[in-house]
């Protein structure tokens, strides 16, 4: 009968734990916050089906791959304003229309969520407070990685939103 409660206990904590995962990340500051939209997104990527993305809400808004590029596309972006340069490949007018494909639109947005995650690891101590210029505006570093971190889970949802219009559950929200 003493093993029962102990049972019990040991339940309830497992669960409690499986019910914080979808929250990994959270309340931890802007790296834990970059890591939990970052795993969301590609989470979602992968559970759209391929055929979904070139789906679109309504004529003249972006399809969901559209929706995905211009998120990593903006991540380079905002980054060129701290230091790192967008690279080449990327570096064309077209290009957030230009890939469509399920696989490559995953490859690119893993790639600048990388950059992201990197980029911030390496700076070193007092450049969160580095004075810079975005588009004639005074921000600072830290402000870009704000934006950053803020666009994204923008988007995000966005895509959720997309998502559910098709019937596809967001991976943490499943029972």
């Amino acid at each position: 009968m003493k093993t029962l409660p102990l049972v019990m206990l040991l339940s309830a904590l497992t669960l409690h734990g499986q019910a914080v995962n979808p929250l990994e990340g959270l309340w931890q500051g802007y790296d834990g916050e970059w890591g939990h939209v970052s795993r969301q997104l590609v989470a979602l990527a992968e559970a759209i089906p391929a055929e979904k993305f070139a789906w679109r809400p309504a004529p003249g808004v972006r399809s969901t791959a559209q929706v995905f590029m211009h998120i990593a596309l903006s991540n380079f972006d905002l980054l060129s304003y701290t230091g790192p340069k967008i690279p080449a490949d990327l570096d064309s007018p077209n290009f957030e229309n230009s890939v469509t494909a399920k696989a490559d639109v995953i490859r690119v947005l893993k790639r600048s969520l990388d950059a992201v995650k990197n980029a911030r690891a390496n700076l070193k101590p007092g450049d969160l407070q580095r004075k810079i210029k975005v588009e004639n505006v005074d921000a600072t570093v830290d402000g870009v990685y704000l934006r950053v971190v803020i666009h994204a889970n923008e988007h995000m949802g966005q895509l959720v939103a997309y998502a559910r219009m098709n019937g596809i559950v967001p991976p943490w929200s499943k029972p």
